[in-house]
């Protein structure tokens, strides 16, 4: 699982809840899909996934108070429906469209010792019409389970005993139906790859070392919140293997869950346990904006054909790890190079169904699941009920998960008002509640917990207009992703409490998405990148702040025609980036944003 050795026992609940509806009306409630109102379908999601995270269930773990988490996640597309299983869920997920999700509980431990912690760091794998999972451990003393019906929870042991164990496992099925098993997580070994036998799952052979860390060359994979490799070496770990056009590419995460840079490398191989070639840059990466970090996850193929990446994004307030889960478009250009797009990736996304089967980049390099709805109230005026202590309001709208407002109580009629400024097109909301004295009793899955509010809106900030009413929800909504069936113009928006599952009201982002109805950015000028002479893998960006702007985004790769890699800078118009290859030649290039849209991108800089 992680860089330290430690069983993490993260409990996870129901995903992408995901309300749908119209201004004035109440949705549906006591659901775990989809409240809708009216008959179109949702059709977005935004990340942080909306999830209800069980808190995490080791009480030192929670010296700074009981709180969410959850890890290490893999989405296996299994005769058409999706299953998601994560860090000790006590149960996992299906859907059949990857918005309405359905969860299963399910303790996959040994037959034998019902006390025995599970599924760490799941392995699920495919083995013709049969789906096998198993738990990371260091011991002979787990099951692998096997199921033919996951979707109505029917399981049974395959492997009572396996006896080669090992942590952060992935299993890989190839096109000639051999099995292998991929695994490590260390700071000293590498990642390993190993044949099993596809009837009995024994070893044929002995585990091959596969790949290492090499921090000397590549700057992203060194340890540390700023790639300085402070405190500790770097950490390799949560092995997945994708294949494409004939080629292997070994996925892995590093080099720490609790730093923005957590990202999944991939390295290509032309054998399954040949030894792999790094690409220069990560897989997913997302160093800047709200969600950050990209790490530890897997890759799968949706019903169209799209490849998508879900991984872990960092939080580590609470704990190193108290963390959260996304999902992000991905896929391989027409040299085989296998990219993944964060870009805005913390704003909506559509998931594609029928009429939109198609995701990747367009000519211009866009992302085509991006809804192009924008954040429209970043540091705009807040008023609120009441505070707690230092956790003041413009927390709940910094674009920085790791900081929140919480009001004085969760009593209901607590509430929080965001001004937009202006007259602006609202598409969709987030709310994003954060654990603020959370009830001692709450370790692990709490199960009947629900967050209940309603949503107005105001164009003059008197008249007020029901925009969402979900008091009467029972459903646990921490990341609360509402959209619109149908636009609303607003200059405020409001969200009023009625009831907390547990601790004071409290949110680390209040968000909006939409147009702001006006211009957009102008384009950023006089963008310059200068590369250390002493050390390549770091270099210095400086750029005009643009006077409508409030964030840009670097993009950068090894190609021009391959800036695949996107760091948001909010407010600043300069940036230190420590994550280069040494031995390439990058390529830069720069837009700037504002809640009405994005600049034109700037040329593109070479960096030597």
């Amino acid at each position: 699982m992680k860089h330290y050795i430690l069983i993490l026992s993260l409990l996870v609940g129901s995903i992408f809840q995901i309300t749908y509806a119209q201004p004035g009306k109440q949705p549906a409630v006591g659901s775990k899909q989809y409240a809708v109102t009216g008959n179109q379908q949702p059709a977005t999601y935004c990340n942080p996934i909306n999830i209800d995270y069980g808190y995490t269930p080791i009480p030192n773990f929670s010296e700074s108070g009981r709180h969410r988490a959850t890890a290490d996640p893999v989405i296996v597309n299994y005769k058409g429906d999706y299953y998601l299983f994560s860090t000790n869920q006590w149960g996992y997920w299906w859907s059949p469209d990857m918005l309405n999700w359905h969860f299963n509980s399910k303790r996959f431990l040994r037959p034998w010792n019902a006390g025995y912690d599970e599924l760490c760091a799941p392995a699920v794998g495919v083995i013709g019409d049969t789906m096998i999972v198993f738990g990371s451990t260091y011991t002979s003393q787990f099951t692998i389970w096997m199921s033919t019906n996951p979707k109505a929870n029917d399981w049974k042991p395959l492997v009572d005993s396996f006896d080669m164990g090992g942590w952060d496992p992935a299993f890989f099925t190839d096109d000639d139906g051999k099995l292998y098993m991929y695994n490590g997580s260390s700071n000293e070994f590498p990642l390993y790859g190993i044949q099993l036998n596809r009837t009995t799952l024994k070893p044929m052979g002995y585990r091959k070392e596969l790949l290492k860390l090499h921090d000397w060359r590549y700057g992203w994979q060194r340890f540390g919140e700023h790639m300085d490799n402070t405190f500790l070496d770097p950490f390799v770990e949560g092995a997945w293997m994708t294949k494409h056009n004939g080629k292997y590419y070994l996925q892995y995460g590093a080099p720490g869950t609790e730093f923005s840079g957590y990202a999944d490398g991939v390295a290509v191989s032309t054998e399954p346990l040949g030894f792999p070639e790094n690409q220069s840059d990560p897989l997913s990466l997302k160093l800047g904006g709200f969600a950050r970090g990209a790490g530890h996850g897997s890759t799968f193929l949706d019903n169209y054909n799209n490849y998508w990446h879900i991984s872990t994004i960092m939080l580590s307030v609470k704990n190193n790890f108290e963390r959260r889960l996304g999902i992000w478009p991905a896929g391989f250009d027409k040299d085989d190079v296998m990219w993944c797009n964060t870009a805005f990736g913390d704003y909506p996304h559509y998931i594609p169904d029928a009429s939109k089967p198609v995701t990747g980049y367009q000519q211009n390099g866009q992302n085509t699941m991006f809804t192009g709805w924008m954040l429209l109230n970043y540091k705009k005026p807040l008023q609120v009920s009441s505070t707690l202590g230092g956790y003041h309001a413009n927390n709940a709208n910094d674009e920085d998960l790791k900081t929140y407002w919480s009001a004085a109580t969760g009593d209901k009629g607590e509430w929080i008002q965001s001004d937009l400024g202006t007259v602006s097109t609202v598409n969709a909301i987030q709310i994003n509640y954060a654990d603020q004295d959370v009830a001692d009793d709450r370790l692990g899955k709490i199960n009947g917990q629900f967050h209940q509010y309603v949503l107005k809106y105001s164009v003059d900030g008197k008249k007020w207009i029901v925009l969402t009413d979900k008091s009467n929800n029972q459903t646990d909504v921490p990341h609360d992703y509402i959209e619109l069936a149908q636009p609303v113009q607003a200059r405020y928006i409001r969200l009023e409490n009625v009831h907390m599952p547990t601790g004071k009201f409290a949110l680390s982002g209040f968000r909006i998405f939409g147009n702001g109805n006006g211009n957009k950015p102008d384009a950023v000028k006089s963008f310059i990148v200068l590369r250390s002479d002493k050390d390549k893998r770091g270099c210095w960006m400086k750029w005009n702040q643009t006077s409508n702007a409030f964030a840009y985004n670097i993009y950068y790769g090894t190609a021009p025609d391959k800036l695949y890699n996107c760091i948001m800078v909010l407010d600043n118009n300069e940036y230190w980036f420590q994550g280069m290859d040494k031995l390439k030649t990058y390529y830069y290039q720069i837009e700037a944003i504002n809640e009405n849209g994005v600049s034109e991108r700037s040329k593109i800089i070479k960096s030597e």
